[in-house]
């Protein structure tokens, strides 16, 4: 009877490295790579196809769009890796812009001239849930801060109430109506 050899010794051991590795996956409809997830969807709203990119983690995509009909003009033109790398750049700019856009919304700055001086006044809000609130700040034009306040976060700023601010000494309005021109 032949005797058996044990091949499990010439097996390669597994890399650990490669159970850390981010799961790579691509497909014709669908690729994940680097954070993103790219996939083809049949169009509800007509006869075409769309691609949806999510950004792990999200539960909404980042962006959906238009996807380029196959050969056979029925099914979708595959995914491949200049598709896939032109997905994610826009994805991420579209990302970006949102970013921008939710700081502008809770920090607003402008200039005003008062009292023979050039000030910046910045309004930044803090958003919460049971007490949002905004912070007024004045900046003289030398970049110091000279006043700062406490104020409602729908507290409306532009160059009157600015300057209305700056002219009473930076005091606390008696009611919210006076500075909310």
């Amino acid at each position: 009877m032949p005797r058996q050899h044990d091949t499990t010794a010439l097996a390669p051991a597994p890399d650990p490295a490669l159970d850390d590795a981010p799961a790579v996956l691509r497909s014709d409809r669908l690729w994940q790579l680097d954070g993103w997830t790219a996939r083809v969807i049949k169009n509800e709203d007509d006869d075409g196809w769309a691609v949806e990119m999510l950004k792990d983690g999200e539960a909404e995509p980042a962006l959906v769009g238009p996807w380029t009909m196959g050969r056979d003009k029925k099914n979708p033109k595959p995914l491949d890796q200049a598709a896939f790398n032109t997905l994610v750049k826009t994805a991420s700019e579209v990302l970006q812009r949102h970013a921008q856009q939710a700081h502008a919304m809770l920090h607003k700055s402008l200039t005003v001239f008062a009292l023979d001086a050039q000030w910046e006044i910045r309004l930044d809000i803090t958003p919460d849930d049971y007490e949002p609130y905004a912070t007024l700040s004045a900046f003289d034009d030398a970049g110091d801060e000279v006043a700062q306040l406490r104020v409602a976060p729908d507290f409306r700023l532009n160059t009157a109430s600015a300057t209305a601010w700056i002219v009473g000494g930076f005091a606390r309005p008696g009611d919210r109506e006076a500075f909310d021109f």
